[in-house]
């Protein structure tokens, strides 16, 4: 399903509704530009907030949060468990820690920020028991590939719903994206814009064939492709154009042109690589 609105939700694999459309954090500061690029993003209808205990800005986003005056169901909040506190004492400490800073009761869905060497599956485990407990309303990985998914899922008793990873027209993820519709597990694009990076002769033609930014075009691809994006800005204007995604449709023959541009290229590490 193609979104409609801003306010459009996927259904996950457990039956939980995540908007097709959020805000990423990353490189935020904590304080009062966190709090306004929240608020910005509330006021342009979003109500899906994506930050981790790495950006440490989570303080922020909660005092955004309770500031809003939304009632907490009506928004969907992700944050991430950081690399050096994976195992499974370590992450529900951690966990403790980023729901105190957010200030909420649960989280609505909490990843584990990269595979690293080998620590998923016991930090999965814990992963499982706030689950199971109630503490959160979803549980999923990021930056996993499909050789970490395969070797999670072995022994999980929990389907990730969500695999949150660097997605976008020069990085397009087509198997890994294949392999996650085939498990029931959702593709969430972070860096979804390329880190700015949008001056592809195929996107500036396309932006101006449609009468819309290289940005909005990247955005809608993905959206078309049934991929979550969230992307970071902490200007209101740009906040706002990021959301006004649902008045155009790129046609067929423009998606495939937007996918030829695939070079497998990372803005990011390669999580094979980035072990720790």
């Amino acid at each position: 399903m193609v979104a409609k609105n801003i306010a459009d939700a996927v259904v996950l694999n457990n039956g939980v509704e995540m908007p097709w459309t959020g805000l990423g954090v990353y490189k935020t500061k904590d304080g009062e530009e966190v709090h306004n690029a929240v608020r910005y993003a509330l006021e342009a209808g979003y109500r899906h907030i994506d930050t981790a205990a790495f950006y440490e800005n989570e303080v922020g986003v909660g005092q955004a949060i309770k500031d809003s005056g939304y009632k907490r169901e009506e928004l969907f909040i992700t944050t991430k468990l950081w690399n050096n506190e994976q195992g499974y004492e370590s992450t529900l400490k951690a966990f403790e820690e980023s729901r105190r800073k957010l200030g909420l009761d649960y989280v609505d869905l909490y990843l584990i920020h990269w595979p690293g060497k080998d620590k998923y599956k016991e930090t999965w485990r814990a992963f499982e028991k706030l689950y199971e407990d109630g503490y959160l309303k979803a549980v999923g990985v990021s930056n996993f590939q499909i050789h970490h998914l395969e070797n999670l899922m072995a022994e999980a008793k929990v389907v990730p719903a969500v695999n949150q990873v660097e997605c976008h027209p020069l990085l397009t993820q087509k198997d890994l994206h294949q392999f996650c519709r085939d498990k029931g597990i959702q593709l969430e694009a972070w860096s979804p814009i390329m880190r700015g990076n949008l001056d592809e002769t195929a996107l500036v033609e396309l932006a101006k064939q449609y009468e819309r930014t290289p940005a909005q075009i990247v955005l809608r691809w993905h959206l078309q492709n049934e991929i979550v994006i969230i992307p970071k800005s902490v200007r209101q204007a740009r906040i706002a154009e990021n959301a006004n995604l649902f008045d155009f449709e790129l046609s067929a023959a423009d998606m495939a042109k937007i996918d030829a541009l695939n070079q497998n290229k990372r803005f990011g590490p390669h999580p094979d690589e980035f072990l720790f």
